[in-house]
């Protein structure tokens, strides 16, 4: 546990150290050592010379390095540049000084930094030599140095989308929408070394997710709730300091990266409720996917839950595939229901009716040998053993 140490002169000069640190002015002194979440001890100190000595503000505005990478860091990038002294009246600013580090790409975060006039820092190329007073981490991806950490009085800040403990990982708003939880949110907390997501809270928010919102579009809303809520922080930033707490043991949920091994769909295991949850939240990313004929075939422009009752529905087989006039849609058959695509990519994009007339015709099927005639999406699991079409399917799918 690394702690901030302030040191109070007599003349008003403070001191600070980190990570356990001691500090102390030659002249006598009162110190505030924030030892723990909620831990406060004055102590006297007489006449010891420090062995380092640096100025700390105590309040705004601040000297800022930042670090991140893609749109979602770039909203509480724009956020800390319009607090900045130079946007902001004097006495209103938050940030006096901002810098950025990110990634030696061509990224969201870079590419503002440089519209703006903002020195730029190429990871992991970073020299910070006593010239900030916080670290802010959004998105970055890249495990920060302990020794790196302790060079930021204040510790380096990361506004995470989720409600720590739930959801440390990579992608939060993904897994928050694939799981259906009705409530998300941000957190402000404190990074540790060695591992993510694991530090003390200073602040969070709680906003209810709304009913069918894609995991872009409740990331786009948390991110503008993540930078207003970093704002906030660091307007009070000592005080949320001294009253930050640790997370709980109980509620520690994992999200990992998502991956095209999420994409695929198992009729026979998958309800309207699943399916609709899986495209909500990859599915402007990587498109669903299923067998045709033992060949990777996408599923596009999802529809929804196909309400319309039809007769014989309880008795198709999972994966059952028709041709919906009136809807213009391919209605698909699964655990509990019907779900409807109105494309499909096989190879090139063909629309629900250009697929009825190359693949489900009557025409074209009584072509086909007897065993191929149904009409059934297949499903391919990731073991070889579960795999309906067998091995040669299994290497099809993985060479996709």
């Amino acid at each position: 546990m690394w702690n901030i140490m302030k040191y109070v002169c007599a003349e008003g000069i403070v001191y600070r150290g980190l990570c356990g640190h001691r500090y102390a002015d030659k002249r006598r002194s009162v110190r505030l050592w924030v030892g723990g979440p909620f831990t406060h001890q004055i102590h006297a100190v007489h006449n010891s010379v420090p062995f380092s000595q640096t100025h700390v503000v105590t309040s705004p505005p601040w000297r800022v390095l930042f670090f991140g990478t893609d749109s979602f860091a770039e909203e509480s990038l724009k956020h800390l540049f319009a607090s900045s002294c130079c946007r902001q009246k004097a006495g209103s600013a938050v940030v006096k000084l901002l810098e950025v580090v990110t990634l030696p790409k061509d990224l969201p975060v870079r590419r503002f930094a440089l519209q703006n006039q903002l020195r730029v820092h190429d990871w992991p190329n970073v020299n910070v030599q006593d010239r900030f007073d916080v670290g802010v981490v959004v998105s970055f991806g890249c495990l920060l140095r302990e020794d790196l950490i302790c060079q930021f009085p204040y510790g380096i800040l990361n506004i995470h989308p989720s409600l720590l403990p739930r959801w440390r990982g990579p992608a939060p708003v993904f897994h928050t929408v694939l799981h259906g939880d009705s409530v998300s949110g941000v957190t402000v907390m404190q990074i540790r070394p060695k591992r993510f997501d694991v530090g003390p809270i200073l602040n969070q928010c709680i906003y209810p997710v709304p009913e069918n919102a894609t995991a872009e579009e409740l990331g786009e809303t948390l991110a503008t709730m993540g930078a207003k809520l970093l704002i906030d922080t660091l307007q009070n930033l000592p005080e949320c300091v001294a009253n930050r707490r640790e997370q709980p043991s109980n509620g520690v949920t994992s999200a990992p990266k998502i991956s095209t091994s999420m994409s695929w769909i198992v009729w026979e295991e998958h309800t309207c409720d699943q399916i609709d949850r899986l495209f909500r939240a990859i599915g402007s990313r990587i498109p669903l996917r299923t067998l045709w004929m033992g060949e990777p075939i996408k599923l596009l422009d999802f529809v929804g839950k196909f309400h319309t009752s039809l007769s014989g529905a309880e008795a198709e087989t999972p994966g059952t595939v028709r041709y919906d006039r009136e809807s213009d849609s391919l209605l698909v058959s699964c655990k509990d229901g019907r779900v409807a695509f109105r494309a499909v990519m096989l190879k090139k994009r063909l629309s629900a009716l250009d697929f009825y007339n190359g693949y489900l015709h009557p025409f074209f099927l009584k072509k086909l040998p007897r065993q191929q005639k149904k009409c059934v999406f297949g499903s391919y699991k990731t073991k070889e053993s579960d795999t309906p079409l067998g091995r040669e399917a299994a290497h099809k799918v993985q060479n996709v």
